[in-house]
């Protein structure tokens, strides 16, 4: 196993060189085993209680562990410096293909960047963090993933006492919009520059030589983002604290606090509750997405004129337009597009609004529509009867525009619309029992999240809708 440290190495200027802080009497709880036969790591170093790297008593050899400085615009206010203010990048994995992925320590105390936190994660923000980058993965939606949860018997003080808790996140990179931010608003344009070159040098070197390399690289980071956030929106799913300081430059999906999956169908669902003016809502994550990138356009000035920052924003809604149009006509099981195919989808979006349709359900449900019948399977989730075949006649009459076969539609709506997503009562039900201890269901629900596409005769409750409490559960940023 060999570790590399380009931040460390190549941007002395970008972070302060930090030791973990280890959890009082911390073990290794449970670890991501397709992660670690991905990233070819030894099982060893997850035995017993596991290496102390992963609760913060050791490094591993080749480690520099360090916390990054950045700054971000918090729910559309200039918050200033932020950083790792609980997380310290370890180091960068080497793999002998050349893929290079970071270690980052979540929850590994005090560092220059705490502000007035304790530098402590907790049980609850643990498993909430490891459980949904894992989903994503699951559905194919880029993002962090989660390699290791470690506890304690460390009292963290949140709303209540809590426990203490550390997770080793792992990611291409964890650059930020904020990082740009955080130098261009202390006017040190050298820096910008060398953390964009540093950016493109590492994970865009195919530009390295271009004449007009920034403009390509900014240009590839807004459809990045586009293509995320329009696969956020076709599952469901909302981030909840989408700050600068939280998107990632190359696309992923960072940083997972109150983030929900929706149950009920609601555009204007809100994941968040200190999100007071729904800032972040389900429908205004496309939005807050562009608004983001032009805050990063900004601090990127001092490398691109005006017109590149705006040819660059430019492609942002054609982007996100395009994957989400593609998205929902596979969810629809349309092979071919038509003029009309929208008007369609939002026909249903319409209904399922009205009735508070499960959003997952729905879409699954409709897959197993055959187009020679008459009536949907779906048709029995829905109250308005009448309205739900007036829609459906129409569908109906729109697949049978096309040559395909049952079984052909079925194989393609299935691969588009999960059986299973995260929901916050799943979560919930696995921290209760983590909290005392207990990794049965967290194992569980974690292998269902690797195929959620295709759950198993055992697994079918999963699809059930969430009980009532499940849906009224109230997520914070607090972790």
């Amino acid at each position: 196993m060999q570790f590399t440290n380009t931040w460390f190495d190549e941007l002395p200027d970008f972070y302060r060189r930090v030791t973990p802080t280890p959890l009082k009497q911390g073990r290794l709880l449970y670890h991501n085993q397709p992660l670690r036969r991905e990233l070819q790591l030894d099982e060893q170093l997850f035995a017993g209680t596991g290496h102390p790297v992963f609760y913060g008593g050791d490094v591993l050899s080749g480690m520099s562990p360090l916390a990054q400085v950045y700054s971000g615009h918090q729910f559309g206010v200039w918050a200033g410096q932020l950083g790792d203010g609980r997380g310290l990048l370890l180091g960068e994995q080497q793999l002998p293909d050349g893929r290079k992925y970071d270690w980052h320590l979540k929850g590994a105390g005090l560092t220059p960047y705490s502000r007035m936190g304790d530098g402590r994660a907790v049980v609850r923000s643990t498993v909430r963090e490891f459980l949904a980058s894992e989903a994503l993965h699951g559905l194919g939606i880029p993002t962090t993933r989660a390699l290791s949860l470690a506890v304690s018997e460390e009292p963290v003080q949140r709303e209540q006492t809590e426990q203490g808790a550390m997770l080793v996140r792992i990611a291409e990179s964890h650059l930020r919009f904020g990082h740009f931010e955080h130098f261009f608003y202390r006017n040190q344009p050298d820096q910008v520059r060398a953390l964009a070159d540093y950016a493109i040098r590492h994970h865009w070197p195919e530009l390295t030589d271009a004449p007009d390399r920034y403009l390509l690289w900014f240009t590839d980071v807004v459809k990045r983002t586009a293509r995320l956030i329009a696969l956020w929106q076709s599952v469901g799913f909302s981030h909840g604290v989408m700050n600068t300081d939280n998107m990632s430059l190359l696309g992923l999906t960072l940083d997972y606090g109150p983030y929900g999956f929706m149950d009920d169908y609601n555009p204007g669902f809100i994941c968040n509750h200190s999100d007071y003016q729904g800032r972040y809502s389900f429908e205004n994550q496309p939005s807050a997405g562009l608004w983001n990138l032009n805050r990063l356009a900004h601090a990127l000035s001092p490398l691109l004129s005006l017109p590149q920052l705006k040819q660059a924003l430019g492609v942002y809604e054609d982007e996100l337009m395009s994957v989400w149009g593609q998205q929902m006509r596979r969810k629809l099981g349309l092979f071919t597009a038509q003029q009309d195919d929208n008007d369609l989808l939002s026909g249903l979006l319409a209904l399922m609004a009205a009735e508070g349709s499960d959003y997952t359900r729905t879409f699954r449900l409709l897959s197993e529509t055959e187009q020679q019948q008459s009536q949907s399977p779906l048709r029995d989730e829905f109250i308005d009867r009448a309205a739900f075949d007036h829609w459906f006649s129409q569908y109906r009459k729109r697949l049978l525009d096309e040559q395909y076969s049952d079984a052909q539609r079925r194989e393609m709506m299935q691969a588009a619309n999960p059986a299973l997503v995260l929901r916050n009562y799943l979560a919930q039900q696995v921290i209760d029992e983590t909290e005392k201890g207990g990794t049965e269901q967290l194992a569980g629900l974690h292998n269902a999240l690797q195929n959620p596409y295709q759950l198993l005769p055992e697994q079918q409750a999963l699809f059930n809708r969430p009980p009532e409490w499940g849906k009224s559960l109230e997520i914070s940023c607090s972790s």
